[in-house]
């Protein structure tokens, strides 16, 4: 297998006033094609940081993140948000979706942004997750498990080669939750590599590899 996503001994410092905080402590992560791999560890621990950082949403302080042969880190927004929109697909827990906009549209922007836009495309995604008829509905308008579906659909809209949920079961039941999980997996059997950050044991359990960080760093288990 290809090392799609790799991180290099990242750090991020957070200051307020005198005080650092050290969210990331040399974290280092390969993830390949084809790859689930789960970020666990206590509220506080850096992995929602950690996401960012991958993602390009947020500059370490020290480190690189590759996509690719693409380097991530060290480049303006810009150059990393035209990136991101390439190659990278984030699933927030609530944010992914835009209020104001019908699913199918929220879907069409995201691909826009990525150079490219096709509403059969994109009908063609909301359909193979069950969300088909609910194409023309607002965010409001939908269930838990339907915002989480098409959060994931946004996600996915640009056919991304890594995949990066934060906590995308935090508020499901554990019938959607096992859902979204499967269609996670599904996307890596496609070939993406997907990091997903969560508590859920289950999630964790059925992810390819775990990793755990406390206080910034990785440990062992």
């Amino acid at each position: 297998m290809s090392t799609v996503l790799e991180a290099t001994d990242l750090y991020r410092f957070f200051h307020a006033a005198d005080d650092e905080t050290l969210a990331l402590r040399g974290v280092s992560l390969r993830v390949d094609a084809g790859e689930v791999v789960a970020v666990t560890g206590p509220s506080g621990s850096g992995k929602s940081t950690l996401l960012a950082c991958l993602a390009g949403l947020d500059e370490p302080d020290g480190g690189a993140v590759r996509i690719g042969d693409e380097l991530m880190t060290r480049r303006p927004e810009a150059e990393r948000a035209r990136l991101r929109a390439r190659c990278v697909g984030v699933l927030f827990q609530s944010a992914n979706l835009i209020e104001h906009l019908r699913v199918i549209d929220n879907v069409l922007l995201v691909q826009r942004l990525g150079g490219h836009s096709d509403r059969g495309t994109a009908s063609a995604l909301l359909d193979s997750f069950g969300i088909a008829d609910r194409a023309r509905a607002y965010p409001s308008e939908l269930s838990g498990g339907e915002v989480a579906r098409a959060g994931l659909a946004v996600a996915l809209a640009n056919d991304p080669v890594v995949v990066l949920a934060d906590e995308p079961t935090g508020e499901l039941d554990a019938a959607n939750a096992e859902r979204v999980g499967m269609l996670l997996a599904q996307r890596a059997a496609d070939g993406a590599a997907v990091v997903i950050v969560t508590h859920n044991p289950l999630v964790a359990a059925g992810a390819d590899r775990r990793i755990t960080l406390i206080d910034g760093e990785e440990v062992t288990a």
